[in-house]
Parts: structure tokens; C-alpha cells; sequence
């Protein structure tokens, strides 16, 4: 079954590893060119983190860094990796073709700078997160202690986002920061957070938020990491049940068709039993197929993601 997966932080340990990490089959990889295929993945979106030790003046230099190994390691030495630089071009992926598209984890590259903004837009960037976790020059993140929303710069990032039909990414915000995305975003999405109620992790969702993004037929993607499956504590194995627990809460708070997957491979440090790297995607498939129709679940793994694209 076709997977898409919205959420990997591949690009950062390519930049870690000064190149020396193989895509096609690195071991060190959770998302590499052999693991995307035995998953099915259909498409994959690489994620740009810049780390907060970073120096404020190098930061953009290593988003650019970062976009030139995926041109470079990913794209030119694998051509059966597409990129997707606007939504029509997944109408072009060809059977055995596997598309992919970069995606932004907090602005702090841009500074205040809304024309390196573009300039990551005009090569190919289609999910915007304004925060990380801490706070920045657009918005609060989720452990800001003071909570703040977006700033005036942030308003002026999301209408951009809106012009060049890329989504607003709310996964990582402060609630007052999601709550002020919700009014003017024309195309939120939660590329990777978990259900609140069934985890207490501050990065999950609480019901007010998943039913808001239902309402704006926004997608919500659930993430592999155990933190926010089971929560940090909890000293269990992490298995695929339990992370369809979060499936199973959405759906009944009506997200049926919201759902899909942001396994954040690469960027986490525990991993779900017999998920532990894209290759194994299909083993959630395989789970959510004994409670779900395969219609609702090819929903899940890709089409819910197709159905909601920006236009």
C-alpha cells in the first residue's frame, strides 16, 4: 500500500555526517533510499532543522546547506527521487518513482527577512512550521513559558504561506500560537503530533485543536516517537497498538479523514517496536488494516494527504 510520510529529519543527519552517511543504504538512516522502498513510501517530505546552538548568523547558510545535500545526495545520486516542487507535480510520479519535497521546521534561517523566505519557497519548501519548540522572531514554540502567539512578522509569514499556496505547519506552535494560525492560515496542517488526551506530551494535540483542524479539513499526522505515544516516563515498550490508539481517538472525534502519517525518523531517539525505520511503515498498515476498511486505512497511509492538498 502507497505511504506517504510527512515528516523525517534526514537532511540533518546528512549535514551532521559532512556527507559521509549513503542514502541509498546507510544503516545510520532511518529514511534511506532502500528503507523508503521496502515501506512503499510514495512520497517523503525532508524536513530543514536547524539546531538552536547554531550561531543567528549561520543559520541560514545551513538551511542552504541542508537543501544542497537533498539536491545533491538525495536527488542526484537516486534518480527515482522526485522532486515535487509544486502540488501537480505528484499527477507526474511514474510507477516506481518515488516523490519527495522539502519542508521548513521553524523560521529562525530567514531572521526577519521575508525575501530568504521566498528564496527557500522558490526552491521548493511547501510546509512551513513557524517554531520549533522554544520561541523566535514569527511566534512562541510550545515551551516558551510565557505562551505567546504569533508576532506581527509571524501574520506576515502565514500570508505569504497563503499567496504561494504552502501550508502552515502548527505542530510544534504554543496554543495561543496555533489558536492565532487558525484564523488566518488558508492551509494548516499537523505534520507530526500525537492526541493529547492519550498522551500528556506538551508537543500532542488537545481535542479543542483536532476538532478546529477537522472543522478546516486540515490533516493531522501522527508520529512514531514514543515520548508522544506513550509519554517520557513510561518505561514500557512502545508498540504499534498504541500508537493506533491515537488513530482510534481521532477517528472518533471525527478526523477519519484527516489522518495520515509524520513518522519523524532520523529526529528521534527511541524508536516503536517493529517500527523502527521507514522500511517498516508497512507493519503499521498491516495493524490498522485488522480495525479499519482498506479504504479508510489507504486513506490514512496516503490519500487523506492527496485530498487535501493547497489549490
Amino acid at each position: 500500500m502507497d505511504v506517504i510520510d510527512l515528516h523525517c529529519d534526514t537532511l540533518l543527519k546528512l549535514q551532521q555526517s559532512n556527507g559521509k552517511l549513503d542514502f541509498k543504504g546507510s544503516d545510520e538512516l532511518s529514511v534511506n533510499l532502500a528503507r523508503l522502498k521496502e515501506g512503499q513510501v510514495k512520497i517523503q517530505a525532508f524536513a530543514i532543522f536547524i539546531e538552536p546552538d547554531i550561531l543567528v548568523e549561520e543559520k541560514y547558510a545551513a538551511a542552504l546547506e541542508q537543501i544542497t545535500y537533498y539536491q545533491q545526495d538525495i536527488l542526484g545520486k537516486n534518480p527515482e527521487i522526485k522532486q515535487i516542487k509544486k502540488w501537480d507535480d505528484i499527477k507526474n510520479l511514474k510507477d516506481g518513482e518515488i516523490g519527495s519535497f522539502l519542508t521548513l521546521e521553524g523560521v529562525e534561517a530567514i531572521g526577519n527577512d521575508l525575501t530568504k523566505l521566498d528564496h527557500l519557497l522558490d526552491l521548493g519548501v511547501l510546509s512551513v512550521g513557524l517554531t520549533w519548540n522554544p520561541a523566535n522572531l514569527a511566534a512562541d514554540g510550545i515551551q516558551e513559558p510565557r505562551g505567546g502567539g504569533l508576532t506581527a512578522f509571524g501574520f506576515d509569514i502565514v500570508a505569504k504561506l497563503n499567496s504561494r499556496k504552502v501550508f502552515t505547519d502548527v505542530s510544534h506552535l504554543s496554543i495561543a500560537s496555533f489558536w492565532d494560525v487558525m484564523k488566518v492560515a488558508k492551509y494548516p496542517i499537523a505534520t507530526h503530533s500525537n492526541v493529547l488526551d492519550l498522551c500528556g506530551h506538551v508537543r500532542n494535540l488537545n481535542n479543542d485543536q483536532i476538532k478546529a483542524m477537522i472543522e478546516r479539513n486540515a490533516p493531522i499526522h501522527i508520529v512514531f516517537n514514543p515520548p508522544f505515544t506513550i509519554g517520557e516516563e513510561n518505561q514500557k515498550t512502545t508498540n504499534i497498538n498504541d500508537l493506533v490508539k491515537h488513530v482510534e481517538a481521532l477517528v472518533e472525534l471525527g478526523a477519519m479523514k484527516n489522518i495520515g502519517f509524520g513518522s519523524d525518523f532520523d529526529g528521534i531517539s527511541s524508536h516503536i517496536e517493529n517500527l523502527t525505520h521507514i522500511g517498516q511503515v508497512q507493519n503499521l498498515v498491516t495493524v490498522l488494516e485488522e480495525i479499519f476498511s482498506k479504504t479508510e486505512v489507504e486513506g490514512f497511509a496516503a490519500k487523506n494527504f492527496l485530498n487535501h492538498l493547497p489549490s
